[in-house]
């Protein structure tokens, strides 16, 4: 009974230390498959991109893996999450980040060779904290850009020229066969007619609106018929016309002149 005990609990220490690559995780809000978790034995160290406002890259691992602007971010399957965290936590984001145009596709090479475009590159490693602590302020003060990104004798690209790279590099990637893949799947979830739940929370049945309508206007004599009870004194204190001309006539009778006496008189 002992070693069953011991050999269940070895499993699953197992379990919980290795973890098993065949689970796949699901946005279930969307329904896309979330990207594999990568392993680092520590927080990774980055290197900024030149001409690039700011973006930095892991250069150790086998799949692009960016931070910019406060987020991590990743390309998986032709696909873009993002996460505030390196190791976990990822997203799908349902667009291009507009950094990635400006970071070049042969960086790889460039870094291996410390050569960018024939000039000696003396790139920095960056560690976590360093980069946490410091992003913002390097950002604002255009750290990276006037070092020239650790780059002898560099000179920025012209404007004009930054803007044809883009374009170039987003054509290309509009062709890559995993991108296409998705951009259809997209199309294809747009056709499907979207299925509407009733919102019975929120709203009442026609019926129970109905019904209280007619209860409303049941409700609604009542309440005139309550606006017009204080008018009844004024009434009950006004006399009406037959009794005021009486007591004219029984007044004109104790003065001792009938009516129409004054005419006699004249005669």
């Amino acid at each position: 009974m002992m070693i069953k005990i011991l050999l269940g609990t070895i499993l699953l220490a197992f379990a919980i230390v290795v973890p098993i690559p065949t689970m796949a995780e699901v946005d279930i809000s969307i329904g896309i498959s979330l990207p594999p978790p990568i392993v680092f034995e520590a927080p990774p160290d980055v290197i900024v991109m030149p001409d690039t406002n700011d973006v930095y890259v892991v250069p150790d691992i086998n799949v692009d893996m960016f931070f910019w602007n406060g987020w991590w971010w990743r390309l998986w399957e032709g696909r873009w999450y993002r996460s505030n965290y390196y190791d976990r936590g990822w997203a799908y984001y349902n667009d291009v980040p507009s950094f990635y145009f400006d970071v070049d596709p042969g960086w790889r090479g460039n870094y291996r060779d410390h050569n960018w475009y024939g000039h000696r590159w003396n790139y920095e490693r960056i560690p976590d904290r360093q980069l946490q602590q410091n992003w913002k302020s390097w950002n604002n003060s255009r750290h990276w850009e006037q070092g020239t990104w650790g780059i002898q004798s560099y000179q920025p690209r012209p404007q004009q020229q930054i803007q044809e790279l883009r374009h170039q590099r987003q054509e290309q990637y509009q062709k890559r066969p995993e991108v296409q893949r998705h951009q259809q799947q997209i199309q294809e979830k747009q056709r499907q007619p979207q299925v509407q739940q009733p919102q019975q929370q929120h709203s009442q049945p026609r019926e129970q609106q109905h019904q209280e309508g007619s209860e409303q206007q049941q409700h609604q004599p009542q309440v005139q018929q309550l606006q017009r009870e204080p008018q009844q004194p004024q009434e009950e204190r006004s006399q009406p016309r037959e009794q005021q001309h009486q007591e004219e006539t029984q007044h004109h009778q104790s003065e001792g002149r009938p009516e129409g006496g004054d005419t006699e008189h004249r005669r």
